[in-house]
């Protein structure tokens, strides 16, 4: 979810020069800014001197501030917060960035068969997993199926040369699931134009990547083992260019009667998703593009997401529970970038 931004500090890493130290002939090292932004944490690593690391704060700052102003469900003053409270057939005047992010959230739509709805709004709030927190039970059944009958992503109607929005039925959006995505891809945006060329940019586990380290090592990153209890790691994979995205059912999810109940909902079906599949991690050029498929390939369990992501030719990573045992699947185009993984957890 898309939460207040807060005040992000400045860490620096791998640097042996103090702040007072610093001259032109600093050394090009790995600098790491980090705070919270977006209701998670951020990370960026880039190849610089201490100094120009320092001065990217602000910018970066921005640029997540103005997404999360935008896309909020949070903010009562921020686009889609307007938007839900607008009467049905009437345009709604917003940023040109919702209008591209909720564009790409409709043709992801479409392409996955409504398993990636961004007008699940109503659905993730009423299981306590948007703005009111907190679920101690199940929904009422009369309430579920009267809130499913405002879920549908076909009653949005996108005007992108007049920048609006319009529903023409009653619609709310949540794009917790892919604006991560898009801040993450505009923050790489704003590292290359500020002329940085070598960079790890990470916004609650969503990530894209370019260049190497100083070493010409590639950046590297775990993929977790689908775990509650703990934090162990199932692979390493080694990436210099792209994004990834992984979505789970193992890190946010409540529990009633022994029933866990995760935070990914199926918009078919309008309750938490109920199979085997517990991580998929999505490889893409963008990140906006990882973090929504990879919410989609959750929704739709395993065999369509196989057949999905060998269709699209995704690099796909599915962690599936087989008994007690986890197993994993990757599309032939995840083996033609990383190799073959271990099959068994």
């Amino acid at each position: 979810m898309l939460k207040h931004l807060l005040k992000p500090v400045l860490s620096v890493c791998l640097s042996v020069y103090s702040l007072t130290g610093c001259s032109v002939s600093e050394p090009l090292e790995v600098q790491t800014l980090f705070g919270y932004a977006m209701g998670t944490s951020y990370s960026v690593k880039l190849v610089s001197t201490l100094s120009e690391a320092r001065g990217l704060q602000l910018g970066v700052e921005g640029v997540l501030a103005d997404i999360n102003n935008r896309m909020s469900t949070y903010l009562p003053r921020s686009d889609l917060s307007i938007f839900a409270a607008a009467p049905v057939n009437s345009p709604v005047a917003v940023d040109a960035k919702t209008i591209h992010v909720v564009e790409r959230a409709l043709q992801i739509a479409e392409a996955t068969d409504g398993y990636f709805d961004p007008t699940v709004a109503p659905l993730v709030d009423l299981w306590g997993f948007g703005p009111i927190v907190g679920q101690s039970d199940l929904p009422d059944l009369a309430e579920l199926e009267q809130l499913q009958t405002q879920v549908g992503y076909a009653q949005l109607v996108v005007n992108e040369e007049a920048e609006t929005l319009t529903k023409l039925a009653p619609r709310a959006l949540d794009l917790s699931a892919i604006a991560k995505g898009y801040a993450v891809d505009l923050v790489a945006d704003y590292l290359g134009q500020k002329g940085f060329a070598n960079y790890l940019v990470e916004v609650g586990g969503e990530m894209r990547f370019s260049g190497t380290k100083p070493d010409r090592v590639a950046w590297r990153i775990a993929i977790e083992n689908p775990d509650s209890a703990s934090r162990s790691v199932f692979r390493i994979l080694e990436i210099s260019t792209g994004a990834v995205a992984t979505s789970g059912d193992y890190r946010n999810f409540f529990e009633v009667n022994g029933q866990r109940y995760s935070h990914t909902i199926d918009p078919k079906t309008g309750y938490p998703v109920v199979h085997d599949l517990a991580s998929v991690t999505v490889v893409t050029p963008l990140c906006i593009d990882a973090d929504a498929y990879a919410t989609a390939f959750m929704a739709m369990g395993k065999e369509p997401a196989l057949k999905l992501a060998e269709a699209k030719n995704l690099a796909v990573l599915l962690i599936y529970k087989e008994g007690s045992t986890f197993r994993s699947w990757q599309s032939s185009q995840f083996t033609a970038q990383f190799g073959l993984l271990a099959t068994n957890i």
